[in-house]
């Protein structure tokens, strides 16, 4: 049992696949009693997460090696050892070491640490190129870290500032994908569009370009954007490129330019209104959805109503909505004014109920057209083959099983 579990966000899952391919290019197999959890901190739930599953999989597989890497352990490393009692742990660096750690404790089976204590030093790691077993959409990890030191994320202090991976090595690894049958590629990271901060004359829309003009590259989409990060290049390759995909996730976290300064967002609520109208003056049925936060230290129900109507105003295609969680270390932990778990929860299904209205209001705009979808699997509830269109709207039709990782037209109904 060769076993790898992935908590979070798409670049753990991305990390996870790389490493099982490292572990299987370096002779182990689902023979081996190996398990490796890749652990997440972005919330206190996620926390909590990561302490049960790693329990858990020790509690049911007392022979098995447990190694945890990731977010969680990077800043709980003692803990996931002495009380979790994990065999193996790194943090957000050293990941391909754990290859080399698993043998070596398999024959002396003594506990292994290596979590380096200062994140903000870390160079980006590579696990290499690697190709999956064929299916539709790949997953592409572009950088690691965040610079942006938002007042609520704990997430800079555990994966480090932004650090990009080398342009020849994600060109390689999409041509291997495209060689392997893949549609479709997610440009992803810890902050995507932080690639090429780091770099002498690199910017992510430079690379972005780069990405669009591979041969036989069918659909690229950014897995989340900031406005800021939006440049007038990217805004032409949106104008010009049709591989790029009709959706862009832009975080909004709240609509109140008060909230938004306690949180130390890089924006206003105007920079944001007009950089959608500059995206939508080039693509104008462009899918556009976002992250909001709700219950921000101190936020009042009148900043909460300025979120309400900032969304209205910005007509986002879909909403994901998270209640603040406080994360130690941070500088919202110790604000004042905490927001009241109740007060927290009906906001959530305030801006969920007009997450759906927003949603469906989109998708009727779209009844009665023909889009073109990569079909990705077979719903087990009705039976139809279904996939997502380039606005992401997830489509099915009554189609052979052999119609997945094929290009079809499905009518919007």
């Amino acid at each position: 049992m060769l076993k790898f579990i992935s908590l979070g966000c798409k670049v753990n899952s991305y990390e996870s696949d790389a490493l099982k391919e490292l572990f299987l290019s370096n002779g182990f197999s689902d023979k081996d009693n190996i398990i490796v959890i890749n652990t997440c901190s972005v919330t206190s739930i996620a926390d909590q997460k990561s302490r049960q599953i790693i329990r858990r999989e020790k509690r049911n597989n007392k022979d098995a090696v447990v190694a945890v890497m990731g977010c969680y352990s990077q800043k709980n490393a003692d803990y996931v050892i002495n009380e979790c009692k994990a065999d193996i742990v790194v943090g957000t660096s050293n990941r391909t070491k754990l290859v080399e750690y698993v043998k070596t404790f398999l024959k002396e089976r003594k506990p292994i640490i290596d979590v380096e204590p200062k994140p903000r030093e870390f160079k980006y790691e590579s696990f290499g190129t690697f190709s999956l077993p064929s299916t539709t959409r790949a997953y592409i990890k572009v950088e690691d870290g965040c610079n942006n030191f938002c007042t609520y994320c704990t997430i800079p202090y555990t994966r480090g500032v932004a650090r990009s991976r080398p342009r020849e090595e994600i060109v390689s690894e999409i041509k291997s994908l495209i060689s392997h049958g893949y549609l479709e590629f997610v440009i992803t990271g810890i902050h995507t569009a932080h690639y090429g901060l780091d770099l002498k004359n690199e910017t992510f829309s430079s690379l972005i370009e780069e990405l669009l003009n591979i041969d036989g590259l069918y659909r690229l989409r950014i897995s989340s954007i900031e406005e800021s990060e939006i440049d007038d290049k990217f805004i032409e390759l949106l104008r010009t490129k049709d591989n790029i995909a009709n959706h862009l996730h832009m975080p909004l976290q709240s609509g109140s330019p008060t909230v938004l300064k306690r949180m130390g967002r890089k924006y206003n609520v105007d920079d944001f209104i007009n950089k959608v109208k500059r995206i939508r003056e080039a693509r104008p049925d462009i899918a556009i959805t976002t992250d909001v936060i709700v219950g921000f230290p101190n936020e009042t129900e009148e900043e909460f109503l300025e979120t309400v109507n900032f969304i209205k105003k910005v007509n986002f295609a879909e909403l994901h909505v998270f209640p603040f969680s406080a994360r130690e270390g941070t500088p919202a932990y110790k604000m004042s004014g905490q927001v009241s778990p109740d007060v927290k929860a009906k906001r959530v299904q305030t801006l969920l109920e007009l997450s759906e209205k927003l949603k469906e209001n989109y998708r009727k705009k779209f009844i009665g057209k023909e889009l073109e979808v990569i079909i990705e699997e077979k719903d087990k509830e009705t039976g139809l083959m279904r996939g997502h269109s380039s606005n992401y709207l997830m489509l099915e039709d009554d189609l052979p099983e052999s119609s997945i990782g094929k290009i079809v037209k499905i009518k919007v109904r």
